[in-house]
């Protein structure tokens, strides 16, 4: 070694390239995670909206069985509340085969006139 060479250290740290690889994975990483955040938030609230949904329409059915009275064949609407929303219930009675029984469905749907949950029951005459 010559004595009057220059002593070369080497260099610490990252190259600027370097650098940008990591902040562009950092980055592909954080919008993937905030995505699946998202869909878990939409879906969380999808499950609240239709577990409402469920007990309107059950709500409605058992109102109707407790009036002990054989409802008519037709469709009506009609409205139900449930933890400060408002939720639009369908009500469709139809024959069946035996007059002495007919189906009720109630179709729930939310402010946004979507579709969130269809019950469906029999109820006899007697």
């Amino acid at each position: 070694m010559n004595p009057r060479a220059p002593h070369r250290r080497p260099r610490r740290g990252f190259t600027l390239v370097e650098v940008l690889v990591a902040v562009a994975i950092v980055a592909i990483a954080l919008a993937a995670g905030s995505r699946a955040a998202g869909s878990l938030l939409g879906n969380a609230q999808r499950l609240s909206d239709v577990t409402l949904g469920q007990w309107c329409a059950t709500n409605v059915l058992t109102g109707i069985k407790l009036a002990k009275q054989y409802p008519d064949i037709g469709t009506s609407s009609g409205e139900c509340e449930e933890l400060g929303r408002t939720f639009t219930n369908t009500l469709k009675v139809q024959a069946t085969l035996n007059p002495n029984f007919r189906r009720a469905d109630v179709v729930i749907t939310d402010e946004a006139g979507v579709n969130l949950v269809t019950l469906s029951t029999v109820l006899s005459r007697y």
